[in-house]
């Protein structure tokens, strides 16, 4: 006899609370017009009837997102991400190499920026392989542990407020970032712009059209309060070839996750999930036109 599928349990996330908040048209295409997708618990997602992106909307505005990462929740996020950190980077790690990062060929000056390095795990791996690496990190009490205890380039501005010089890194990384922030074609466009010519672009994110999102619906574990975009492959890809960059390759994983189904199910359902481009996360690695 088998046993049933367990109960889905959410990725950690801050509490839901009353913030200021505004409609917005969609960062993908524009448009003003939406259609309910996800009723959660005090929170809900629509989906843009022009370009199928799922978004919050109204959305919090960007003072309350910085507080989320800051004053309210900063040690919290701190707590998180050292508790779990061993197997965020092994996840981190092996999603570039299938991605394709380790056919990079690395020079003397290679130059490469972390949007979103949380404690700069990943950045001390890739720079003991030679590496010139720089990080960003908003949530301040991550970006100091990363200065103090690892003595990286961290920066605690946003991406944009840092104003990096134009074509000055030869590759971005974007780890389960683009879906917390409020413009993230705004993102896209600084990260084409401080790219070199040629310069890879790796971003990882849930994936909304993996088999995961579609047989939980709103009890997925990635809608969640502090993710205000739900991109799938071709939306996110959309909005990466909109603003100058060309897509090298696409890799989706996870079909089930851990302790949803016995062993030897989950074995095949991940397996299928990468075959077939529906995991519940994606990685997409692009290039600078």
């Amino acid at each position: 006899m088998s046993r049933p599928i367990k109960k889905t349990r959410k990725t950690w996330s801050t509490a839901v609370t009353e913030e200021e908040k505004k409609f917005i048209p969609c960062t993908l295409c524009g448009g003003l017009s939406f259609k309910p997708s996800l009723f959660c618990e005090g929170f809900s997602f629509v989906k843009c009837t022009g370009c199928g992106l799922v978004q919050m909307n109204p959305q919090p505005v960007e003072k309350e997102i910085y507080q989320r990462y800051g004053e309210r929740y900063g040690n919290d996020y701190l707590a998180y991400e050292l508790a779990n950190e061993e197997a965020f980077l092994k996840l981190q790690l092996l999603a570039l190499e299938d991605a394709g990062f380790n056919d990079i060929e690395i020079n003397r000056n290679a130059r490469l920026l972390d949007i979103g390095c949380a404690v700069g795990s990943v950045l001390v791996r890739l720079g003991e392989r030679g590496w010139k690496t720089t990080g960003v990190e908003i949530s301040a009490p991550q970006a100091e542990y990363a200065r103090q205890k690892r003595s990286l380039d961290v920066r605690s501005l946003s991406l944009a407020e840092n104003n990096f010089p134009t074509a000055s890194f030869d590759v971005v990384m974007a780890s389960h970032i683009i879906e917390h922030i409020n413009d993230p074609a705004g993102l896209v466009r600084e990260v084409h712009r401080i790219l070199a010519p040629g310069g890879r672009f790796f971003i990882t994110t849930p994936n909304i059209a993996g088999f995961q999102a579609k047989l939980f619906g709103s009890r997925w574990r990635s809608a969640i309060f502090d993710h205000l975009y739900l991109f799938s492959t071709k939306t996110l890809s959309h909005l990466l070839v909109e603003n100058g960059f060309t897509t090298e390759k696409t890799v989706t994983w996870g079909g089930l996750a851990e302790g949803l189904a016995p062993a030897p199910l989950k074995r095949i359902m991940d397996k299928a999930a990468k075959r077939f481009g529906s995991g519940d996360v994606m990685i997409i690695k692009v290039k600078k036109l």
